[in-house]
C-alpha cells in the first residue's frame, strides 16, 4: 500500500486539497485527498477522498473536482455519494487530463444512473469508455440539475487508483460474491463469442457473429452458476461482460482467454489487461515466457485440447511447445473438450502422464462452444454451452471463490452436463481427510479408508484409477440408488501415488470425472 509519507508520487495530493470550479463560499471551498489503506484484491492501490458541498447558487451548474492519476496506473475506480434531501440532484461524468474534446479528454457520463464506475485500457463501466489512463490532473464532472434555493448539500467521491502491477485485480465492486455460501458450483470454462471465432445464426438465417449476451443468456439457461469467457488472443470483449454482469446476477461471468500460438492452446482466467501471445517471437521466445509472465500477474493457466492435431485440421491446436513448458507453471489441464471425454482425442490420458510425471494439474471440462444457441452435442465439433460443466467446491460464488477452487483440485468434470449428478471423494487416514485435490500422508504398511458418493447415476458403476492404471479397488462397484456411497480401504506402501475416481452411467459412458487425491505426495 503506498502512503503520502511513502509514495513521492503522491506528494502533491498529500500536500494540497483540489480547487473546486464554481466554488462560491468557504464551505464549498472544502475537500480531503488521501491514500489509505486497500482491500486484499489490490494490496497496492490508492485510495483518494473528495468532499465538498454544494448551494442553491449551484443550481444548473457544472463542477470539476480535480484529481491526480500518477504514471503507470491500470484502473480508475469512483464511489459517489451525496446528501438527496429536498430533491437535490447531482450528476457524474470523467474528464481525462486532455481537452474535454480532444484524445485523453471526455471519457463518459453516467449522469445520475450509477454511484460506483470504473475506468481502465480493456474495459470499462457502461456510459464510459475505456482506453489508456494518461498521467496528470483528471476530474470529475459534476452537473447539477437541481437543488433549491437556500439549501445546501454534501457530496464524497471515493476513488481507487490501481497500479499496473496489479491491473488484473479484482475491483471493488466486482469482490462481493453472487452467493456467499460453501457449496458446489457448476461452469463451462471455455468458449467464444463475437469477439473471436463465435457465430451463430442472424434473424434472417445467415451464420454472423454471434453476440456475448447469447451466450450468457445460454449459460443462465443451462442452470450454471458460472462460465469463463475465453476469446482468442483479444481482451476485446471484458467491457461487454462488465455490462452483462449486473444483470446476469446469478451467473458469474469470469473473464478470460484462449492464448492461441502456433504451439498450442491454453486457457488463463481472470485476466484483466492484454497476454503478448507471440510465442516464436523475439519478444515472446517460448511458451515459459508466457507461463512465467501468467505466474507474476497472479492467473491460473489450463492447457487446452492438448492432444489435438497441430496440422492444417487445426492449426497449432495440439500442446507442442518447444522447448518444453514448464508444467509446475501451469494449474489446470482440460481433461474434457466438448464431447471428447470417453474418446482417445481427449485430454485425459496427457493429464495422467503429467499427473506420473509429479505435476499437480487440476482436470477440468470446456464446451469450447462457438455459437451460443446451438443445442448440439457431437464427440468432435459443436458442443452446447454447459457440456462438459466443471463443478467446483468453492467456498463462495465470486471470482476468487471459484478460482481459489480450481487450483484446490476439489473438482470434477461432469461429462454430459448435468444439473444434478455429483461426485465426493474422501480420503481419510487416522485423523487426517484428504478431499480430491488434498493431499495425504500414509506410511507403509498402514491403510487408508477411502468414501465414494455419488448422486444420480443409478445404473452405473464407479471405476478407481490408481496412478494412471484402472485399479479393481472396489468389490461392488455397481450403482443401485439415486444416492449411494462406497467405502474401500487402500493399503500403503509408503511411497508417492495419486487415486482418483471416475463414473459410468447405465450406458457404460464415461459420465463423471473426478479429480486425484494425492497420498505420500511430498
Amino acid at each position: 500500500m503506498r502512503t503520502c509519507a511513502l509514495a513521492s508520487v503522491l506528494a502533491a495530493l498529500c500536500a494540497s486539497a483540489p480547487a473546486f470550479a464554481q466554488s462560491r463560499d468557504p464551505i464549498n471551498q472544502t475537500a480531503q485527498a488521501r491514500s489509505a489503506a486497500g482491500n486484499s484484491s489490490s494490496t497496492n492501490a490508492t485510495d483518494l477522498v473528495l468532499q465538498g458541498r454544494i448551494t442553491g447558487a449551484d443550481n444548473q451548474t457544472y463542477r470539476e473536482l480535480p484529481f491526480q492519476v500518477p504514471p503507470d496506473t491500470a484502473r480508475i475506480e469512483v464511489e459517489f455519494d451525496y446528501d438527496r434531501s429536498d430533491k437535490t440532484t447531482i450528476d457524474l461524468g470523467l474528464i481525462g487530463p486532455g481537452e474535454f474534446l480532444g484524445r485523453d479528454g471526455f471519457r463518459g457520463w453516467s449522469g445520475g444512473n450509477k454511484r460506483r464506475f470504473t475506468v481502465a485500457a480493456a474495459d470499462a463501466t457502461a456510459s464510459y469508455s475505456p482506453g489508456a489512463l494518461t498521467p496528470g490532473t483528471w476530474k470529475l464532472l459534476l452537473g447539477i440539475p437541481n437543488i433549491r434555493a437556500g439549501r445546501d448539500a454534501a457530496y464524497t467521491a471515493r476513488i481507487r487508483l490501481t497500479p499496473a502491477a496489479q491491473a488484473d485485480a479484482v475491483p471493488q465492486q466486482d469482490a462481493p460474491p453472487l452467493r456467499n455460501e460453501a457449496g458446489w458450483y457448476r461452469g463451462d470454462l471455455h468458449m467464444h463469442s463475437a469477439h473471436s471465432d463465435g457465430s451463430c445464426a442472424a434473424q434472417s438465417g445467415a451464420r454472423t457473429p454471434c453476440p456475448l449476451f447469447l451466450t450468457a443468456k445460454a449459460a443462465s439457461e443451462a442452470g450454471l452458476d458460472f462460465i469463463a469467457v475465453t476469446e482468442h488472443n483479444t481482451v476485446s470483449h471484458l467491457p461487454a461482460l462488465r455490462e452483462l454482469q449486473p444483470h446476469f446476477d446469478r451467473l458469474l461471468l469470469i473473464p478470460g482467454m484462449e492464448i492461441t500460438t502456433f504451439q498450442g492452446h491454453a486457457n488463463v482466467f481472470g485476466v484483466r489487461a492484454p497476454v503478448d501471445f507471440r510465442v516464436g517471437s523475439a519478444a515472446v521466445p517460448d511458451w515459459n515466457a508466457v507461463l512465467g509472465d501468467m505466474r507474476r500477474r497472479g492467473l491460473p493457466v489450463s492447457i487446452n485440447h492438448p492432444i489435438r492435431p497441430s496440422d492444417e485440421r487445426c492449426m497449432g491446436c495440439g500442446w507442442t511447445p518447444h522447448p518444453a513448458a514448464d508444467l509446475n507453471l501451469v494449474s489446470m489441464v482440460e481433461a474434457v473438450n466438448g464431447g471428447d471425454a470417453d474418446t482417445p482425442g481427449s485430454g485425459i490420458a496427457f493429464w495422467q502422464r503429467e499427473l506420473d510425471a509429479g505435476h499437480r494439474l487440476t482436470g477440468v471440462g470446456g464446451s469450447d462452444n462457438h455459437d451460443a444457441p446451438t443445442a448440439a452435442e457431437e464427440p468432435f465439433g459443436p458442443s452446447r454451452i454447459g457440456r462438459p460443466t466443471t463443478v467446483v467446491h468453492a467456498r463462495e460464488l465470486s471470482q476468487a471463490g471459484i478460482l481459489d477452487g480450481l487450483r484446490a483440485g476439489n473438482v470434477f468434470v461432469d461429462a454430459f452436463g448435468s444439473r444434478d449428478r455429483l461426485l465426493e471423494v474422501q480420503v481419510r487416514h487416522g485423523a487426517d481427510v484428504a478431499a480430491m485435490g488434498g493431499e495425504l500422508k500414509v506410511p507403509a504398511g498402514q491403510r487408508a479408508s477411502v468414501r465414494v458418493q455419488v448422486r444420480n447415476l443409478a445404473g452405473g458403476w464407479i471405476e478407481a484409477t490408481l496412478d494412471g492404471v484402472k485399479a479393481g479397488l472396489i468389490a461392488q462397484p455397481q450403482v443401485s440408488a439415486a444416492q449411494q456411497s462406497f467405502d474401500f480401504d487402500w493399503p500403503s506402501d509408503g511411497r508417492r501415488h495419486w487415486l482418483r475416481i471416475d463414473v459410468r452411467d447405465a450406458q457404460g459412458r464415461l459420465a463423471l470425472v473426478g479429480n486425484p487425491v494425492y497420498i505420500n505426495w511430498r
